[in-house]
């Protein structure tokens, strides 16, 4: 039988359950998310001797957390921050090009998923060179219903380049559309 492994053992922080990341630590993440949007070249950097694939994994794996935390805490402006200008955004609703196309759409599921008395988790998470695989959940905390879930691939270039790709595929079980006041709860640029 296969060993399960804890996909989280050498990131900062482990975001596969509910409560496992400590208050410091969230604000931490989101002060290092912010400074990683920062360093999105204009160009889509070379994958060369200077920056090998070995690199864009290890700033992918230091990246995710921060990810994670800017989806809990509803920072649309941290996560449109890793989306390169040229983004192709595959799931059921697009495709997408560039970030005005999926931005409204996008914005609903942010405030679904980052809703006070619902917490989103990561169960899995896997890494190969500049992409990032990963399985998610939202789970009501009061009656542990399943309110959405996906899976996603993420082509990302590292810090430097950011997000090109990403390949979703999602399903909202209790609601599509966000209302308004959850909406509001949702910080953008």
């Amino acid at each position: 039988m296969i060993k399960r492994i804890n996909y989280y053992k050498d990131l900062d922080a482990d975001y596969s359950r509910p409560n496992l990341v400590p208050d410091e630590l969230k604000a931490q993440l989101i002060a290092k998310g912010e400074a990683i949007v920062k360093q999105m070249e204009a160009e889509l950097p070379v994958i060369d001797e200077n920056y090998t694939l070995e690199t864009i994994e290890k700033e992918n794996k230091e990246w995710w957390p921060t990810h994670c935390e800017a989806l809990r805490q509803g920072r649309g402006d941290i996560l449109t921050g890793e989306y390169r200008p040229d983004l192709v955004y595959f799931c059921q609703d697009g495709p997408y090009r560039g970030l005005d196309q999926q931005k409204e759409r996008e914005q609903h599921w942010w405030a679904l998923i980052a809703q006070p008395g619902v917490t989103m988790c990561w169960p899995i998470v896997m890494f190969w060179g500049e992409h990032t695989f990963f399985e998610w959940k939202c789970v009501d905390d009061e009656t542990n219903e399943t309110i959405a879930k996906g899976n996603v691939t993420w082509v990302r270039r590292g810090n430097r380049g950011g997000c090109y790709l990403k390949t979703e595929q999602l399903t909202f079980y209790r609601d599509v559309f966000a209302p308004d006041e959850l909406l509001k709860l949702i910080t953008t640029a």
